[in-house]
């Protein structure tokens, strides 16, 4: 897959981006008969999409000057991922969409360990990929518990379903979630986009399962929605951290339209299906206007080259296939790993404060190992459960 440079192509100009409210139902998906990897890349295009509109708002509270120009764009991508989110069939329970969040977080954060060049931000990813993974697997448990389901039939076998590490032994003090920032003047365009699309998606993991959690009466799910959204939080902390507090609002914004440019353009190549894939690039012309718009801002209001920021060339493309060789290498290699501070900790060793954080929640017990108590993933659940009931 040829790397392209961001600012080469004009795209779209913005004036010319529109929408009716027939454009704003696109016909979903089908959960059964498209490709998992389909349903992913709108998870993390939906994921990317409402973060731009979080960033735009945060950015239009600080910076009077670009409040037009950022309500502009800000418009067309309100639209853009009410359009990519609408894709997700009704036929979708609660607890099925669940677990194909949690399946973008483990294939998307392990391709984006392994191409990340710094080993520092690579090993941030990998820490938090064996959470997510642990997560399938309580989520598996408790779709199997609600429902009687097999994850699989969402996840197609792409993923496994195994225990990561343990749920219970996430949640940690506050500042042993921050990690050290990479350097903006030094940084690879790469780790600048994986920072962002990471935060991004773990952003809308958790606030999916804050709105989520609260619907369910099962008093199980209820506890277990609410614990792993606390670790959804840590996570949003963490990979937030990695990126550099000294960019400008406007490297900010540049960076967070050159991922949206990246991520269109990945799932573009990849997208098995024909009318989805015109819609991601459709959404790449879009994305490009606003890349040529922001990157005007900063020649005309900082006087920067926008180059210098991006440097020039996208990182390779995004393939959307299974990592399940990797994660099966990182979980027997560091499912032992902690944190203390900025660091990890191959020995486990851990602070005082989240010990002691970790002991106060876990006083009553912890709902992610209530959920998988007896639950081991077998294949074929509900086929073998219908005919031993026979």
């Amino acid at each position: 897959m040829p790397q392209f440079r961001f600012l080469a192509d004009s795209g779209t100009p913005l004036e010319k981006q529109r929408f009716s409210w027939k454009d704003l139902n696109p016909k979903p998906l089908s959960k059964l008969d498209d490709d998992a990897f389909t349903r992913v890349r709108v998870i993390l295009l939906n994921g990317i999409e409402t973060d731009a509109l979080r960033l735009s708002h945060l950015i239009a509270r600080f910076n009077g000057d670009l409040r037009v120009p950022l309500a502009q764009v800000r418009r067309v991508e309100q639209h853009q991922a009410t359009i990519v989110n609408w894709l997700v069939s009704a036929d979708h329970s609660p607890l099925e969409t669940t677990i194909a969040y949690e399946q973008v977080a483990i294939e998307v954060t392990a391709e984006v360990a392994q191409n990340e060049p710094d080993p520092y931000l690579a090993q941030a990813y990998r820490f938090g990929l064996l959470e997510d993974f642990d997560h399938l697997y309580r989520y598996s448990a408790l779709l199997d518990r609600l429902e009687g389901k097999d994850a699989n039939n969402i996840i197609q076998g792409y993923t496994d379903i195994v225990p990561g590490r343990p749920t219970r032994d996430e949640h940690r003090a506050p500042q042993d979630d921050v990690r050290r920032p990479y350097d903006r003047a030094s940084a690879s365009t790469a780790s600048k986009i994986h920072a962002a699309m990471i935060t991004a998606a773990e952003f809308q993991t958790h606030d999916y399962y804050m709105n989520i959690g609260p619907l369910f009466a099962d008093p199980v799910a209820r506890q277990l929605y609410a614990e792993i959204a606390s670790i959804e939080e840590q996570h949003v902390t963490q990979y937030s951290s990695l990126e550099d507090p000294g960019e400008t609002f406007l490297e900010k914004w540049l960076i967070h339209e050159a991922t949206e440019v990246y991520l269109y353009d990945s799932a573009a190549k990849t997208e098995s299906n024909p009318r989805i894939r015109a819609l991601w690039e459709r959404f790449l012309d879009y994305e490009l206007g606003h890349l040529q718009l922001v990157a005007k801002l900063m020649k005309d209001i900082e006087r920067r080259d926008p180059d210098e920021v991006l440097n020039a060339k996208a990182p390779p493309a995004l393939a959307f296939k299974s990592q399940r060789r990797f994660v099966r290498d990182v979980l027997a290699k560091e499912v032992g790993f902690r944190a203390l501070g900025t660091e990890f900790t191959e020995s486990g060793e851990e602070s005082a404060e989240t010990l002691a954080y970790r002991e106060q929640l876990n006083a009553s017990g912890s709902p992610s190992d209530a959920v998988a108590a007896n639950y081991r993933w077998t294949a074929g659940t509900e086929l073998t459960r219908r005919v031993a009931n026979l």
